[in-house]
Parts: structure tokens; C-alpha cells; sequence
């Protein structure tokens, strides 16, 4: 599974829209679109802030594994 899947996937599981995601994240809505739609993959800093939010690991941020 790619980046932009997981978060896709991890923001409707907490029924988070685009633009709450972002905020939590520092980031701008325009931006996380991006990112959910494979257009930008996120650099380190907003990938970690990413993972912390979902509260996943990088790994499985990455799909390098589906553990948690």
C-alpha cells in the first residue's frame, strides 16, 4: 500500500475531513490534498507529523508493514 493510500484510509477511519488533518498537522489543506492523491509525497518532517497524529509508525505510514 502507498503513502497516500494509508492516510486516506487512517483520516476515514477517525472520520477526519482533509482540512482537519491538515490543521493538526501544520500543514495546508491544499497541500495534504496532495498528498492523498499521490500528486507530493510529504517530506520527513510532515510524514513524522503525519504519523503522530494517526498515532502509526513510519513504517506502516510507508506500507513497509501492516503493524501498527
Amino acid at each position: 500500500m502507498k503513502i497516500n493510500e494509508r492516510i486516506k484510509e487512517l483520516r476515514k477511519e477517525r472520520k477526519e475531513s482533509q482540512v482537519k488533518v491538515a490543521e493538526a498537522v501544520g500543514i495546508t489543506p491544499r497541500q495534504y490534498q496532495r498528498f492523498e492523491a499521490g500528486e507530493q509525497k510529504p517530506g520527513f518532517d510532515n510524514f513524522c507529523a503525519l504519523a503522530d497524529h494517526f498515532g502509526v509508525s513510519l513504517d506502516y505510514l510507508a506500507g513497509r508493514t501492516d503493524k501498527r
